[in-house]
């Protein structure tokens, strides 16, 4: 049985309205919302197009929550340092996008003395990314294939999640555990008791009024 643990809830900027960003994100950060999750997609990698570094450069003018930077692109050695720059506290780069250069991104990202992140998508198995645990501050496990936002959780993906935990709790790693995809009211609690600490909601908060409401029903 996992031990209780404090859930962190990371809106997805994705799914707020993109004409009212600065008050979307105000109304998050006062609603409880821990941290910012900021999906950069370059319609390469996934075939989907959102934002990039000027977005974090913004944001972080305006909020002092912790900008939790997912980059779903391809070759993101090349940007790491701008989005460091920009004022990203976490930089999680895909386990796919990398390979065998992983290893050295995520040492990269620490030397910028930000957060190193490794995210790896639902038909990639931990054994491979098993390795690079210990180096990073943060795992993301995608519940979804990333690219969309609205999709259906994948549940076989809660097995990665409690393995994962495993290993971190093994040995005891300075590491959290984060899921993204598909995550309301419902798939919060299973995403929990796997040993998430952070779950990053789109639709499950922006899509309500209440989001003080909404952030309160997933933790």
């Amino acid at each position: 049985m996992q031990k209780e643990r404090k859930i962190k809830i990371a809106p997805s900027i994705l799914s707020a309205n993109f004409t009212e960003m600065g008050a979307e994100i105000k109304n998050v950060e006062s609603a409880g919302a821990d941290l910012l999750h900021i999906d950069v997609m370059d319609g390469v990698f996934v075939p989907n197009i959102s934002f990039g570094i000027k977005m974090v450069e913004d944001i972080r003018k305006i909020t002092n929550l912790p900008l939790d930077c997912h980059l779903m692109i391809v070759n993101p050695e090349r940007y790491v340092e701008r989005f460091g720059k920009a004022g990203a506290d976490y930089i999680t780069i895909h386990y796919e996008a990398c390979k065998e250069k992983t290893g050295e991104v995520l040492s990269k990202i620490k030397s910028l003395g930000v957060k190193a992140g490794l995210a790896f998508n639902p038909d990639t198995s931990v054994e491979l990314i098993e390795e690079f645990i210990p180096n990073c501050d943060l795992i993301l496990v995608m519940s979804v294939f990333p690219g969309f936002g609205g999709q259906k959780f994948i549940e076989d993906t809660l097995v990665k999640c409690e393995k994962i935990r495993e290993i971190i709790d093994k040995n005891k790693l300075n590491c959290e555990l984060e899921i993204d995809g598909g995550i309301n009211a419902d798939t919060s609690k299973l995403a929990a008791k796997s040993g998430c600490d952070i779950l990053v909601a789109g639709s499950a908060v922006f899509n309500f009024s209440d989001r003080r409401s909404a952030i309160n029903a997933l933790k």
